[in-house]
């Protein structure tokens, strides 16, 4: 079976990571959080104090910081400058600048590079929000995974619970904020490839999302 490049896009909490790391272990692929790396960014504008609408300033940054992904006994950890940033990247604050940042060229440019030298031997499964209609418009498979906007609040919820003091109604609030971001910014806005298989997961549970995904993986792969 010959290797592919597939990408996952879709908005916040409609279930992208859990069912990229579950597709990619499937498959015995690499998982590549692209998420990750716009967060970390995002955390590097915040202790350095960078405006996220200071394309210079951040231009500045970027040429001295180091991401990398790593996968461990604890999972994929994301790293700057050799250190662990993790944990600290799961933030409403850090989502939230994520998007802003992943709006500004010079950090779109950074990340485009990084990414498509991660997707260069294939074999991997890229999560994010423009993997298969800016990164890798040529992926083999591309899937745009949703779930309505109560879903992926309640789980967005029930994920920060014991990270952040967070009410239900300000994650709604959040992500209704975000998808407004992301959806309306005039560099790569958040949207389905035209050849992207759409799966909505609001009423099916993970596994029948990923047996989904293998099967138009098989058809792919010939």
């Amino acid at each position: 079976m010959k290797k592919l490049l597939i990408t996952i896009d879709g908005p916040a909490g409609a279930g992208k990571t859990t069912v990229s790391r579950a597709l990619a272990d499937r498959l015995g692929y690499r998982y590549i959080d692209t998420g990750a790396l716009y967060r970390g960014v995002a955390y590097g504008a915040k202790t350095r104090g960078v405006p996220p609408g200071d394309d210079a300033a951040l231009a500045r940054m970027l040429a001295g910081l180091r991401l990398g992904l790593q996968r461990t006994e604890k999972g994929l950890r994301l790293t700057a400058d050799g250190e662990d940033i993790t944990e600290r990247i799961r933030t409403p604050e850090i989502s939230m600048l994520a998007s802003a940042v992943s709006a500004r060229p010079a950090v779109r440019a950074f990340l485009l590079q990084v990414q498509r030298e991660l997707g260069r031997e294939k074999a991997a499964v890229f999560e994010g929000r423009d993997m298969g209609t800016v990164v890798f418009p040529a992926a083999d498979v591309k899937f745009f995974l949703s779930a309505s906007e109560e879903t992926r609040a309640q789980r967005r919820f029930a994920e920060l619970q014991g990270q952040s003091p967070v009410s239900l109604e300000e994650v709604e609030r959040d992500m209704r904020r975000r998808d407004e971001q992301d959806s309306t910014r005039a560099l790569a806005p958040l949207r389905p490839a035209v050849d992207a298989i759409r799966i909505d997961s609001s009423a099916i549970t993970i596994e029948q999302v990923v047996e989904l995904m293998l099967g138009h993986v098989a058809r792919a792969a010939g």
